[in-house]
């Protein structure tokens, strides 16, 4: 199957519409730079640097101020699906802000396409999760998630059970909670405070970096000994739930040993603890399914966490979808017990508008079919780059892969940090048309899902072109050997 996004559905918009003059450019840059702060800011780097200003953008390519393209291998930030420039999405979102931009969600107010995408959101989903929770990304989806959880086993007389087990190189937001929850050790900032009694961190299932000598099934073995040993040492009646990347994200797309995901979900199931499915990434298609966990891992969980793609990123909206088992108990509480959780764009129905767009284009395309025969391509092509002696690993599944950046691949050795191998790396890519995302000594892609043979095939390219000017570099500096 090869796909593109119909030319109808694309605005007509070229890329010399994307150019602005010069000197607009610069006032442009200038003023980003000195009033605008960005999520995850270096100051010490970004006085001086600035920012790539983004002017337009359409298909899978965005453009700079002077119309110069770039194929974009990180779908906005694991998002913009189904690329840019979507009419469909577009007319659907105009429409419903014609007829209505917004209206109260609270307590028992609605709207029609809050109401519809909940519908079918409940459809796609795996499992009894019919029930749905709208919330304003993926940050306060999960924030949310953990409100929903201790109201829960409150209701069940069960108020002690308050603690939130995850993992180390996990990513779950930017809330101080949801933050708090991530495991990434590059973005525990010392500077910043974090909630470290209720939240309990596990090891990392990150295969590529177990213990020596020590094959998949032995790994597993452990992680699962060493949380089994964590809930004793807590109290199983002290542990709300368990949250999970179906793959870690932003931890460098970590893929955990084979048949981890049903065997923590066992263990969390004999100890009362509720299975949190983090797919604000892996949802809408990204790994060829709307949702991973049980077309992809084999588990259901008791929630999944959704965001991102689920709008194809024209808007932000997040989704708490959880089981009809925990909607019983809801459902039976007393009159006096309310849900004190919520914001002011829950269910907003421009956003929910856009959603439901995202959702039928892609049913009607059959996204989620081309990702699963066209994502093995993209592994294989960038497999092909393990010939070059500073990839240490290249991992990932269908259209969210990572390529490992090492000194050495035998030891697994990693350049040191100043050397600031990702950057290097990325730098190079942009130069040639590519904007991959490094994090650390890491590059992730995670392209449109739209994206054909010949964009896997250019990206590949340009990626390998991008390590070997890198590799040179570091020859001619004498930071390897």
């Amino acid at each position: 199957m090869t796909i593109s996004a119909p030319i109808d559905r694309l605005s007509n918009s070229r890329a010399q519409d994307f150019a602005i003059p010069e000197a607009e450019a610069k006032a442009a840059w200038e003023a980003d730079r000195q009033h605008l702060l960005h999520p995850w800011t270096n100051f010490a780097t970004f006085k001086e640097r600035g920012s790539f200003i983004v002017s337009g953008a359409r298909g899978v390519h965005v453009y700079d101020t002077a119309g110069r393209p770039f194929l974009d291998g990180m779908a906005g930030l694991w998002c913009v699906n189904l690329g840019y420039g979507r009419e469909d999405i577009v007319e659907a979102m105009a429409e419903q802000a014609r007829r209505m931009p917004y209206f109260t969600p609270f307590v028992d107010i609605g709207s029609l396409p809050a109401a519809e995408l909940a519908t079918e959101i409940a459809r796609v989903a795996p499992g009894d999760l019919n029930h749905v929770f709208f919330t304003c990304g993926g940050s306060t989806a999960n924030d949310s998630a953990v409100r929903l959880i201790h109201f829960y086993h409150a209701l069940r007389g069960k108020k002690e059970k308050r603690r939130i087990l995850v993992q180390m190189d996990s990513y779950h937001g930017s809330t101080y909670l949801t933050h708090s929850m991530s495991g990434r050790h590059t973005a525990r900032s010392p500077l910043l405070n974090f909630e470290t009694e209720m939240v309990q961190t596990l090891r990392s299932p990150n295969t590529y970096r177990r213990p020596d000598g020590m094959d998949e099934a032995g790994f597993l073995d452990l992680l699962i000994s060493e949380m089994e040993a964590r809930i004793a040492e807590l109290g199983a009646d002290t542990i709300a739930a368990f949250f999970a990347e179906p793959l870690m994200g932003a931890g460098g797309v970590l893929v955990p040993p084979k048949g981890y995901h049903a065997r923590v979900q066992a263990v969390c199931r004999k100890n009362d603890i509720l299975y949190v499915s983090d797919e604000v990434v892996t949802g809408f298609g990204r790994l060829g399914h709307f949702y991973a966990s049980t077309a992809a891992f084999g588990i259901e969980p008791d929630i999944i966490i959704s965001a991102k793609g689920i709008t194809s990123g024209y808007q932000p909206l997040g989704a708490v979808i959880y089981s009809d088992r925990m909607q019983a108990v809801f459902n039976a509480a007393p009159e006096e017990a309310w849900f004190t959780n919520g914001f002011t764009y829950s269910g907003h129905p421009v956003v929910c508008a856009a959603g439901l767009a995202t959702l039928r284009a892609m049913e009607a395309e059959d996204i989620c079919g081309h990702v699963r025969e066209t994502g093995p391509k993209f592994e294989t092509a960038l497999k092909s780059l393990l010939d070059i002696d500073i990839v240490g690993d290249v991992r990932g599944s269908h259209f969210m892969m990572c390529v490992e950046a090492v000194a050495d691949p035998k030891t697994k050795e990693l350049f040191a940090p100043k050397v600031d191998v990702g950057h290097r790396i990325a730098d190079h890519a942009h130069e040639l048309g590519l904007i991959a995302r490094s994090i650390g000594h890491q590059i992730v892609l995670s392209p449109p899902l739209v994206f054909t043979e010949e964009h896997i095939a250019e990206t590949a390219a340009t990626l390998r072109e991008a390590l070997l000017r890198t590799r040179a570099d570091l020859k001619s500096e004498g930071l390897m050997g």
